[in-house]
């Protein structure tokens, strides 16, 4: 019994190594990851659009840098305009809808591909964008613009960087996960 769904076993039913249930198991692997980041982040959007002010109200007081140190070196960074900030905040939720919609796609292409109707060329450099449009967020946008220039770090009430680092983490490890020999392998 256990055989037949361990991946890379043949089991009873004559299935070639590395398959369960007539499916190659990196491409699944990579088509399922992709879909859990994917799912995350229509989520984080979804959450952010009908509840607006909750993360508005993250990324302001972020900008302002007023729960930080306070130390004049840093503080000419604070961005204290509400329009400033909001624009901010509205890039940052427009960025997040990209990257859902591009995963959702990239999703859609994985269960064409490992239906056998179309290769996984197409779902594999959809998550690629995909992915790398979350890691530039949490990496780029909330662990060094935020975390660093903003001194983040130092708020202990407004310090998003242990979510940042992890949401970060396991987008990259999905896109390692991509980019395996064999997760471009599509079902017979």
């Amino acid at each position: 019994m256990a055989s037949r769904f361990r991946f890379g076993a043949r089991g009873g039913s004559g299935a070639r190594p590395g398959r369960a249930a007539g499916l190659p198991a990196l491409p699944l692997a990579a088509a399922l990851l992709t879909a859990t980041v994917g799912l995350y982040i229509t989520l984080v959007a979804f959450g952010n659009i009908t509840d607006f002010d909750t993360n508005r109200q993250f990324v302001r007081h972020v900008l302002t840098m007023d729960t930080t140190f306070k130390d004049p070196d840093l503080m000419w960074r604070a961005i204290t305009s509400h329009t400033l900030q909001d624009i901010a905040y509205v890039l940052i939720i427009a960025w997040e809808t990209v990257a859902a919609l591009i995963l959702i796609v990239a999703v859609v292409a994985w269960a064409a591909g490992l239906r056998g109707r179309a290769g996984l060329g197409r779902a594999r450099r959809l998550s690629t964008v995909g992915l790398l449009m979350v890691l530039l967020l949490f990496g780029a946008g909330f662990m060094a613009v935020g975390g660093e220039w903003f001194a983040m770090w130092q708020s202990k009430a407004w310090n998003g960087l242990d979510a940042a680092a992890r949401n970060f983490v396991v987008a990259g490890l999905v896109l390692v996960l991509v980019h395996l020999p064999g997760a471009n392998e599509s079902a017979d």
